[in-house]
This record gives C-alpha cells, sequence and structure tokens, in this order.
C-alpha cells in the first residue's frame, strides 16, 4: 500500500460520510488557521505526511512548515502553520497528530538508544515488527532518529531463523538450500542466518554460505568471544535480551549491528 493510499484510507475511516460536528458548528467558508505546537522534547518526524494529509483533505489549504523532519524539538516549538477552510483543519487535525506523535515518537526512542552507542561502530536496526500497512513509515521514522533499516519484508533478503533450520533438517542443509534457491532464481539477496549457541555458530564458520550471523540471545560475554571467534569474516548482528540499559555493554563487544 502506497503512501497516498494509507492517507487516504484513514482520511475515509475518520471522516466517513462527513465530519457532521464541523459542518453544522462552523458557517460554509469561514477561513482560519491553526498550530502546531509541541509538548515535549524528542525528535520531530511527519511533516511531509501532514503536508500531503492536509493536500489530500482540501488542497486549498496553505501550510508554512518552521522545522523538518529529524531536527531536535523542544515544548512549546511551533512545528508549522496551517490556515485556509476552518472545517477542513478540523477535519485534517485528527489523523495528522496521530501520525506525527507516532512517528516522531519512534524516532525519538530511536534517537535515545543511538546516543548510547556514540563514539562505537554499532549500528542500531529495526525489525519487521511494524504496525500492518505502515512499515514503510514506521521505518522511516526509525532512519529519522538514527537508526537503520533491516529487511523491509520476506522479499529483500533471505533470513535463516531456528525454524526455518529445524523445518529443512539442520543449519547445512538449510544453507545449501538457500544457495540453490538463488541460483535457480537467479535472485541476488543477502543471507542471514540465526545460530543460538557457540555450537550452531562453529557450524556456520565451518560451512560458510552466508553474509551475516545473527548472535541470538546471548549474553555479553558470549557475545564478545563470538565476535571475535568472527573475526570480520562475516557481518554480526545480535538481537535478543537487548535493553536501552544493556546496549551499549553488548555494542562495546564490536558487533556490527544490534
Amino acid at each position: 500500500m502506497t503512501i497516498d493510499e494509507i492517507i487516504a484510507n484513514a482520511l475515509g475511516e475518520d471522516i466517513g460520510d462527513g465530519d457532521h460536528t464541523s459542518l453544522a458548528t462552523i458557517p460554509e467558508g469561514t477561513r482560519g488557521n491553526a498550530r502546531l505546537i509541541v509538548k515535549e522534547n524528542g525528535i520531530l518526524c511527519g511533516v511531509g505526511l501532514a503536508e500531503k494529509v492536509f493536500q489530500k483533505s482540501d488542497p486549498s489549504l496553505k501550510l508554512d512548515i518552521y522545522i523538518r523532519d529529524g531536527a531536535a524539538i523542544y515544548c512549546n516549538d511551533i512545528v508549522f502553520e496551517v490556515s485556509g477552510n476552518k472545517a477542513s483543519i478540523l477535519q485534517s487535525e485528527r489523523l495528522v497528530l496521530n501520525f506525527m506523535q507516532r512517528l516522531s515518537g519512534i524516532a525519538t526512542a530511536t534517537n535515545r538508544v543511538v546516543k548510547k552507542l556514540s563514539g562505537l561502530n554499532t549500528r542500531i536496526l529495526d525489525t519487521r515488527k511494524t504496525t500492518p500497512l505502515l512499515r514503510e513509515l514506521e521505518k522511516y521514522a526509525v532512519m529519522t532518529g538514527g537508526g537503520e533499516n533491516h529487511r523491509m519484508g520476506l522479499y529483500d533478503m533471505i533470513m535463516i531463523k531456528d525454524n526455518h533450520v529445524d523445518f529443512a533438517g539442520g543449519i547445512e542443509n538449510a544453507i545449501d538450500a538457500v544457495q540453490r534457491y538463488l541460483i535457480r532464481t537467479g535472485k541476488k539477496l543477502k543471507v542471514e542466518i540465526e545460530v543460538r549457541n557457540e555450537d550452531e555458530l562453529n557450524r556456520v564458520l565451518n560451512h560458510g554460505g552466508v553474509d551475516r550471523i545473527m548472535l541470538d540471545n546471548f549474553s555479553v560475554a558470549n557475545l564478545g568471544k563470538a565476535v571475535q571467534l568472527i573475526d570480520n569474516r562475516f557481518e554480526t548482528e545480535a538481537s535478543g535480551g537487548i535493553t536501552e540499559l544493556n546496549v551499549r555493554s553488548y555494542a562495546e563487544t564490536g558487533v556490527d549491528f544490534i
């Protein structure tokens, strides 16, 4: 679903056959303006989306933007001012706020984690655990906050997880099956595999055939050992049991991605 389709459907969900409160209380053609005022410090995200919402709702609305996506924002900052038909502004405002509050929240949370890794080379990735149909927007918010996107979906990377390994009959079988599939289909996709312990890691290192190794639910100490054992032969990624409180300790092991 495209962003324009998301906006159209979201407006339809909210407005239905009309914003009857505004239509009943505001004389037709009455003009006015509104400002978006920040209530909490953070990282701004969603201004371009707000532009699209207002434009879709009423192309005659005029938007004066003072702060753009990615900027640090502080309480009482004015992000933009919208002017034009009052009824159009009122029927658009909640969707604009819903998008901007959610995306700015994601950007702010991401930025908070990214800052904890200052001076290190480890990069913060997002996941596929996104709100259905809003993935493109939420992953954009992660990037706005200083993180990076992992795969967008099941189609742009091969990611061999524990279930795939178990169903394929083992690590080596799973990797070989993936390589045969890539040759057969002509697809050029990066291959990542999840390992749960040192034994599985050694099997991957001995077999090869992947680009990145995800070290799942490793302790900081075991992750450090694993990163040294891999020794830059493959990209490394840590996942599971990592919080804002311990993320820097994990990153200090030299792992490439968290």
